[in-house]
């Protein structure tokens, strides 16, 4: 068995290596405060990250780097109980007991990390003390050489960037490139495949011809997840054929744009300002690529563009006409493309002023976030005092953007429609538009928790018209060169754009894949120049393929106690998955399946629902009756059930009488939940000490609907919190029930439409 690394050793060679690995994992607790932060035999993280140095404190200087999260203030740490328990912030903790003066042994003991760690972390906060007395050149040399950023060491000294800079250039300690061999440079390797350190020999081999960085996304976490990993891949294919050398920059060790054979040359470092430009320098690129690595990539733009780095494709100035609220709306304005009304600021006193001059319910979203973090739909100016406070605090520092703004709080009129996905890709004249998604959740649950299908068959060929002339518009008024995502929501006949993000989205890899249009590729092509014409491409919406794809989220808060599973404008699912069949009820069956293990079709059903939502729910409570599902609903729903002539088994709330709803839950009794959020119970909630969103201790109906959907999660139930998915799943298990017929083939089958029918 060859050693693929060396090309000269085998399987029974030892390894010598002359580098230290650190991996630490990504969790979602900064998005997620009010879950149990506990670590034990329970998988929480949704990534990790990998650094690779000399020494161990460097490997764990650089890790904690790439994880892209604002470290815990000192004063969060202190906790004893932090020191003593695992939990995600242990290791800060650790950290802070060092700083405090505890000892080695004693901080040993009390966490039952092993000494040799805890020590050579002590080296590394010695060295950060050091710092804060002043930038003596020895104490920066020592700081460089454990891979603390410029950054770090610019607030750790109290100067600017510019000044460590400068005095680490006078002092030679600029990064060299070494290779990961498995041999300590024994015998010469033969992957390409390097890291950062402060030393003097270069182990890189000297540049050949062009090259283009293209940046990947760093760790998985909700919000940023494997499909720009699927992108960055892509399009360091697509160089490589064009003759390029693509040089990725990534710093996930799970992901296939870190194994060494995806690209010329790999490098895995921190997606921030000082590595990137580091192996910019290093590899005399010609541009780098920020479109396919999400908000992380795309967030370095700017700083790169000032430092005279080329940005390939859509310019900086674009990215910001899309993000800067003023220039869009008036570019919007410009080109008589309706939006929702709204405004942005940082005042929380202008916040109430505007949602009282748009109207309730208005949607507060913090910019410059990933996933909708800390977004919210607000129905009262009470609610929005609290959520202006959360958004704000979710706002990236200037310096989590690399030189960017902070950013500010939107606040929107919400409209309640009917939501359109939107994937193109422009060269700033022709627009190529793969297909539209249509999500099956109306507006107000996020984009990567709906549900959605392809082609947009419930629009009418008017609203299809006008978005595929809005998309059109905004793609050369910007002008995007590569990829753009538009969203859209349909309100009273109109469509309404919601945001547009000029580089790759979460579906690229959806639409890419169902259409079979290699969107990607395309972008490539068209950033280095190339003209969609020229490659067989027109401007406008693709004939739809002769299939019907439909993508479900797919959420793992069974994992993370304490977090609420009900849909809402925050993203929360950590995948998805896809079906695809020649009809849209067999699609929507399996992605059921596929999201669910399996569709439930026999049982009884829980009804808890909203008083907004009841008239909505008859008629699906009314299928499920029909289909001979038994019904048990809480007072209110059973009341408005048997009204309709629908029979319901009455159920007490949490604490009244037996056998109340956790019963019916926790002995069996259900295999399908339906429980909306009213507004109710969107009121009652409170914000953490961070100003994140967390339950109230108080009100019953914020408890009891919590509980009710943790319980489904803990059973393994199937728990619809919107009516548009309970309606679609009780569809598919109507249409499973009746025996519909599916097709079995490969997705290029269906792209061609060859399929064969097989008996259900």
């Amino acid at each position: 068995m060859p050693n693929a690394v060396t090309g000269k050793t085998c399987a029974a060679f030892e390894p010598a290596l002359d580098y230290c690995v650190v991996k630490i994992p990504r969790w979602p607790f900064d998005k997620f405060p009010e879950a149990d932060r506990r670590l034990g035999t329970q998988m929480k993280s949704t990534g990790e990250v990998m650094a690779i140095e000399r020494s161990f404190e460097a490997a764990f200087s650089k890790a904690l780097r790439s994880l892209e999260q604002r470290p815990p203030a000192e004063a969060e740490v202190r906790d004893p109980v932090l020191l003593e328990n695992p939990n995600d912030r242990r290791i800060f903790a650790v950290m802070e007991a060092l700083r405090q003066g505890d000892s080695v042994e004693e901080v040993s003991r009390r966490s039952t990390i092993a000494p040799w760690f805890v020590d050579r972390i002590r080296a590394l906060v010695g060295v950060e003390e050091a710092l804060r007395r002043g930038l003596e050149d020895e104490v920066l040399i020592s700081a460089k050489r454990m891979a603390l950023s410029d950054r770090r060491i610019a607030e750790l000294a109290g100067v600017s960037m510019a000044a460590v800079a400068e005095a680490r250039k006078r002092l030679g300690l600029v990064p060299t490139f070494k290779c990961v061999d498995t041999c300590a440079a024994e015998f010469a390797a033969t992957t390409p495949y390097y890291y950062s350190t402060i030393e003097s020999e270069d182990e890189r081999p000297a540049p050949d011809g062009e090259a283009v960085v293209v940046l990947g996304s760093g760790p998985i976490r909700i919000g940023q997840g494997i499909e720009f990993d699927y992108c960055s891949v892509q399009a360091a294919e697509a160089l490589r054929r064009q003759g390029v050398a693509a040089i990725m920059v990534n710093s996930n060790p799970e992901t296939v744009s870190t194994d060494f054979d995806c690209s010329t040359r790999l490098y895995f470092e921190p997606l921030d300002q000082e590595a990137v430009l580091a192996v910019i320098e290093a590899e005399r690129a010609s541009g780098v690529v920020v479109q396919f690595g999400g908000q992380t990539a795309i967030n370095l733009a700017e700083p790169l563009d000032r430092h005279g780095v080329t940005i390939l494709g859509t310019t900086v100035d674009a990215i910001d006409l899309a993000e800067d609220r003023r220039r869009f709306e008036a570019l919007m304005r410009r080109l008589q493309i309706p939006q929702p009304h709204g405004a942005a600021t940082l005042d929380p006193l202008e916040a109430a002023a505007i949602a009282d001059r748009i109207g309730y319910p208005v949607l507060v979203r913090p910019s410059f976030v990933l996933g909708g973090r800390a977004m919210e739909i607000v129905h009262s100016r009470d609610q929005l005092q609290r959520f202006v406070a959360a958004a704000m605090a979710a706002l990236p520092d200037d310096g989590d953007r690399i030189g960017g703004s902070r950013g500010t709080v939107l606040v929107d009129k919400y409209l309640f429609g009917t939501e359109v996905d939107v994937d193109a890709v422009s060269d700033g004249e022709s627009v190529v538009i793969p297909g539209l998604m249509e999500h099956v959740e109306r507006a107000g649950v996020h984009s990567g928790d709906s549900m959605a299908a392809y082609p947009a068959a419930g629009l009418d060929a008017e609203v299809t018209r006008q978005i595929v002339s809005d998309t059109i518009d905004i793609a050369r008024a910007l002008p995007v060169r590569g990829l753009c995502n538009i969203q859209f929501v349909i309100w009273r006949g109109v469509p309404h754009v919601i945001e547009v993000n000029p580089r790759a989205s979460r579906t690229v890899p959806f639409i890419s894949k169902v259409t079979g249009v290699p969107m990607v590729e395309l972008a490539t092509r068209v950033m280095r120049g190339e003209k969609l014409c020229d490659l067989g491409y027109e401007t406008g919406l693709r004939p739809a393929a002769p299939l019907v794809a439909v993508k479900a989220p797919v959420f793992s808060t069974v994992k993370l106690a304490l977090v609420d599973s009900a849909l809402g404008p925050e993203m929360k699912s950590t995948g998805e998955v896809m079906g695809i069949d020649i009809s849209l009820g067999a699609a929507l069956e399996k992605a059921f399946v596929a999201a669910l293990g399996s569709v439930p079709t026999k049982g009884a059903v829980l009804c808890s629902i909203a008083d907004s939502d009841k008239a909505e729910a008859l008629p699906i409570v009314a299928q499920l009756s029909a289909l001979g599902f038994g019904v048990y609903a809480t007072a209110g729903t059973a009341a408005a059930l048997s009204a309709a002539g629908i029979s319901a088994t009455a159920v007490g709330r949490i604490g009244q009488s037996r056998p109340n709803v956790l019963d019916i839950i926790d002995e069996g009794r259900v295999s399908l939940i339906i429980n909306t959020v009213s507004n109710l119970e969107s009121d009652e909630l409170t914000l953490s000490p961070d100003g994140s969103r967390g339950l109230a201790a108080a009100g019953r109906t914020v408890k009891d609907g919590y509980r009710i959907r943790l319980a489904a999660e803990h059973r393994r139930i199937a728990c619809c919190t919107s009516m548009d998915t309970a309606q679609a799943l009780v569809d598919a298990i109507t249409r499973q029930r009746r025996g519909g017929d599916i097709t079995v083939a490969t997705v290029r089958a269906y792209r061609e439409g060859i399929v064969a029918a097989v008996p259900g």
